[in-house]
């Protein structure tokens, strides 16, 4: 009988609040029979080819993904790495009724603009990304994780409504996978409760980018703009987080220069840029320049040059003549390009009346 695959992801710290709460939701969720439970280390540490990714890359329908990340992060970092799917509607979120507002009126505003994920092929599934810090309590995520199981095809099967076509396939010995047989993983039962398998397969702790194609417009900003060799392009010419190992431990510069916010960087404490709904995109004007504050674009400067610095090498600027070509190509990203005229010296008062005026609002 197939079931609704129950991802959980555990944390990266040893907090003993946070381990309760995941044993306790894997042995809730065990209890139910149209549910089966895997836990597994944390999906943003995990490389392709660990015993994780090998149990996600075998499920072929509808799952369910438990993270303590953003569920915007959580769904590219595996799509990033092989696990594709159309994000699905989930009611348990951390996001106010105002986010909700915000992200439905950058919808409207960014429709013309043509977005990565139109061009992809993405499977007919549903890939659901709860997030840990939604609420602190079990029962709501069970709650949450049936009212999918509802909706799902899995469950029309269980109720004898799979059409004979799809049928077939299930009953297809190709169609095994590692949740339907946990004879292939080791078994380890969590506070004494059957039904939950554990995936023994502990990662290092990584940093890398994470794109979001739901808003990326393939501007390549971002590839211009670091100097790492962290993004490349595939056959097609779509950027991609090519090389991630290569970025620079604790260092979003990219995601600042990002003009979709596409760019996630899923442990950063800043929730904008961990993956936290975005602001409305039709109103990026930076109220901090009429306080002096340096705008996200020269932050993203130096946080670059702090890096090429660490590395030994020269910052942006500075250097023999073969960084200086190097420099000169990373600056194509630091010009704006929305382009406004502005009288000379005018001050940040100036400035912000202009981007105003040009709104037309």
């Amino acid at each position: 009988m197939p079931k609704l695959p129950v991802i959980i992801s555990k944390g990266q710290s040893r907090n003993p609040e946070k381990r309760g709460l995941e044993q306790a939701l894997a042995a809730q969720l065990a209890e139910h029979d149209q549910l089966d439970v895997v836990v597994m280390p944390h999906i943003y540490d995990l490389t392709p080819q660990s015993e994780g990714y090998q149990v996600l890359s075998q499920i072929e329908g509808d799952f369910v993904m438990i993270s303590w990340l953003y569920s915007r992060s959580c769904h590219w970092i595996m799509d990033r790495n092989g696990i594709h799917g159309h994000a699905g509607d989930i009611l348990l979120s951390q996001m106010t009724d105002e986010d909700e507002l915000d992200d439905e009126l950058e919808d409207e505003l960014e429709d013309e603009k043509e977005r990565v994920i139109n061009q992809l092929d993405l499977p007919n599934r549903k890939i659901y990304s709860l997030e840990f810090g939604a609420s602190e309590k079990v029962e709501d995520f069970v709650d949450e994780v049936l009212r999918i199981a509802a909706q799902s095809d899995l469950l029309e099967w269980i109720q004898g409504k799979a059409n004979e076509e799809a049928m077939d396939r299930f009953l297809s010995p190709a169609n095994n996978t590692a949740l339907a047989n946990h004879g292939q993983l080791p078994a380890l039962p969590i506070l004494g409760q059957p039904g939950v398998t554990e995936v023994q397969d502990p990662g290092t702790r990584r940093w890398y980018p994470v794109i979001d194609f739901s808003r990326c417009t393939n501007c390549m900003e971002c590839i211009d703009f670091c100097l790492f060799g962290v993004y490349g392009v595939d056959r097609v010419d779509t950027i991609l987080v090519d090389q991630p190992d290569n970025c620079r431990k604790g260092c979003p510069a990219c995601s600042r220069v990002c003009p979709e916010n596409a760019i996630v960087f899923p442990q950063h404490k800043t929730p904008a840029i961990a993956g936290a709904p975005a602001d409305a995109g039709g109103l990026k004007i930076d109220l901090s320049l009429l306080f002096g504050a340096p705008d996200a674009q020269d932050v993203a400067a130096r946080e670059r040059d702090e890096q090429l610095m660490l590395a030994g090498r020269s910052p942006v600027g500075q250097g023999d003549e073969a960084e200086l070509e190097k420099a000169d190509f990373a600056n194509i990203s630091m010009e704006r390009r929305q382009s406004t005229e502005h009288v000379a010296n005018a001050d940040p008062l100036d400035a912000l009346i202009d981007d105003l005026d040009a709104l037309d609002l």
